[in-house]
């Protein structure tokens, strides 16, 4: 499968440890949505990038405070073998108030090693 041709996917058929890390997420549970991630993954968000276990969880911690809002999964994709695509729409008190966000998944062993997150 290409990597320019993502397939798209039922939420439900996303990884274990996407679909894990999602719902930890969502629930402001930091150290669950960790243990999907490898020590050394990066996250990049708002054109930051944080690497490492210390780095996400700050990362975590400061923007599960920073704005209130509503977050739905609204589809999945599977671009290649460890590759997955996971679109939520979001509501909220943010700047623009309203988003569709890419949250692109790198996996290795069963685990996270990079997120995107993105329009």
């Amino acid at each position: 499968m290409s990597t320019d041709q993502p397939q798209t996917i039922a939420p439900e058929a996303l990884p274990e440890a996407v679909t894990g890390f999602l719902k930890a997420h969502r629930a402001h549970d930091v150290a669950t949505a960790l243990s999907f991630l490898h020590p050394d993954a990066t996250v990049t968000d708002e054109g930051k990038t944080h690497q490492g276990a210390p780095a996400i969880e700050a990362w975590m911690t400061r923007s599960a405070g920073e704005y209130t809002y509503t977050s739905e999964l609204t589809g999945a994709q599977k671009t290649d073998a460890d590759r997955y695509v996971a679109t939520h729409h979001l509501e909220g008190d943010f700047p623009g108030g309203v988003v569709d966000l890419h949250f692109r998944f790198s996996l290795g062993d069963g685990l996270i090693g990079d997120l995107r997150i993105e329009p």
